[in-house]
């Protein structure tokens, strides 16, 4: 019997199903959509060096990312669970591998990403509003206080605070794409020098479609944490399906907007070659006012991001609670609030103990996330792969959406990912044996237990 289904037929409070499916599509762009479109289109185009590949890479990020999501909604319709990914390694492979993943995520995947992007708002607002030496540290602990403090006050607060920051994260896309196509004056007909430019170029100048495709890839993503919600979402069977195809479809059309408007706005050449592409369009539009629009659409895509993973964090770490009594205090679920209350405020401590530690360090979490994703591709490898154990192991469970295509449709995810858990370890290097040192202590914890009795 898989792990998580020992406490099904206790009578606990639990997810209900609250989230509509304007919801689920605000909370999954949201997780989408973050800094990133603000600086890794200029790698992109360097490492392809052609307008037609860039664009091609981008619409490719977009056709993985539904390949992936329609995988994705075969297993949460299937397998409804605040566990998410969790849930499905779980049952595919056991109780052991699935704590392991839930270990990962709960110390370093989604409280380091949390503080990461803490810490991005806080730079960026900085610039609007200096606090001292200490500035971005203290935006950034602010940030962790109150958006745990909100999303502990329940899901219905969560969610209209991401539904508020994904419409303003979105508006600042458009503002960019405006920006690039209608206020934009032509860029000068030989190439402009920018800052970073020096001798033959950036790093990323002439690394390549593969290259080019773990930046694209990291922008895009976030559409997997849409499974931490499927228990919430109303109508299920139908609406996560939905939800995944249209907030990737939105996002696609976002991303390919944006990066046209970049290329129009700046040129191509100048565009590869910038440090900051979207601060250098926005400049050149409106000067320093608009470095000062940046900056603060920046700090809101932080904010999205930050909220949209506390939702989905303290859902995988109420999972992993409800499963082993290690982490039993994990497992309460405020069923006034709908929401794992103790979860989100033991996630928001490792999160601001991360921003702690970082200002008296005087280093980011950057380096934190990028140690975790040799870690991150290989459990994104394992849920494809439950997904055709789970169609052996479990064949006669209901399915409401059947993947399409079946196995070319999965093949193709399972091999995407495992070309870029590879690419992350060719990047990464020695860096991954951190990711490694995390699990080894995630199995020392899970045998704690039984070493005590």
């Amino acid at each position: 019997m898989p792990a998580s289904e020992n406490l099904s037929s206790q009578k606990v409070a639990g997810p209900s199903q609250v989230l509509s499916l304007a919801d689920a599509i605000a909370i999954i762009v949201g997780l989408i959509v973050g800094a990133g479109i603000f600086g890794t289109p200029s790698i992109v185009a360097g490492a392809v060096q052609s307008e037609a590949l860039m664009i091609t890479a981008w619409i490719a990020g977009g056709v993985f990312s539904i390949v992936g999501a329609l995988c994705y909604a075969e297993l949460a319709t299937a397998f409804p669970s605040a566990g998410g990914e969790y849930h499905f390694i779980g049952r595919a492979f056991g109780r052991h591998l699935a704590f392991l993943y839930g270990w990962a995520r709960m110390t370093v995947i989604v409280a380091g990403s949390i503080a990461v992007f803490a810490y991005l708002f806080g730079d960026y607002l900085s610039r609007v509003v200096n606090l001292g030496a200490y500035s971005s540290a203290i935006w950034a602990g602010l940030v962790v206080v109150v958006l745990t403090l909100v999303n502990a006050a329940g899901i219905r607060e969560g969610k209209a605070t991401q539904d508020i920051f994904t419409f303003l994260e979105v508006i600042g896309l458009v503002l960019i794409v405006a920006a690039g196509f209608v206020f934009a004056p032509a860029p000068p007909s030989s190439p402009v020098p920018m800052e970073g430019a020096a001798g033959s170029g950036p790093w990323y100048m002439g690394a390549g479609i593969g290259s080019a495709m773990v930046f694209v890839l990291f922008t895009y993503g976030g559409w997997n944490d849409a499974a931490y919600i499927s228990a919430e979402v109303r109508d299920r069977e139908r609406n996560m399906s939905r939800a995944l195809l249209i907030s990737i479809g939105i996002v696609t059309v976002l991303y390919v907007l944006v990066n046209l408007a970049y290329m129009k706005g700046l040129g191509f050449d100048a565009m590869a070659r910038s440090d900051a592409v979207a601060a250098d369009l926005l400049k050149r539009v409106w000067g320093p006012t608009g470095e000062k629009i940046i900056s603060v659409m920046i700090a809101i895509a932080a904010l999205t991001s930050v909220n949209g993973s506390m939702i989905v964090g303290a859902r995988s770490n109420y999972a992993l609670g409800r499963d082993w009594p290690l982490f039993g205090f994990l497992a309460r679920w405020d069923e006034a609030r709908g929401t794992p209350r103790a979860a989100m405020l033991a996630q928001g401590a490792i999160a601001l103990a991360l921003v702690i530690f970082g200002a008296v360090q005087n280093t980011g979490f950057k380096g934190l996330v990028e140690y975790s994703l040799p870690v991150f591709w290989a459990f994104f490898l394992l849920t494809g792969v439950a997904l055709f154990v789970l169609r052996a192991k479990e064949p006669d469970a209901p399915r409401p959406f059947r993947l399409p295509f079946y196995p070319l449709v999965p093949a193709i995810f399972v091999l995407s990912c495992a070309y870029l858990l590879y690419s992350s370890l060719a990047y990464h290097g020695t860096h991954a044996l951190v990711g490694l040192g995390v699990l080894a202590l995630g199995a020392v914890a899970m045998f704690i237990p039984r070493a005590k009795r």
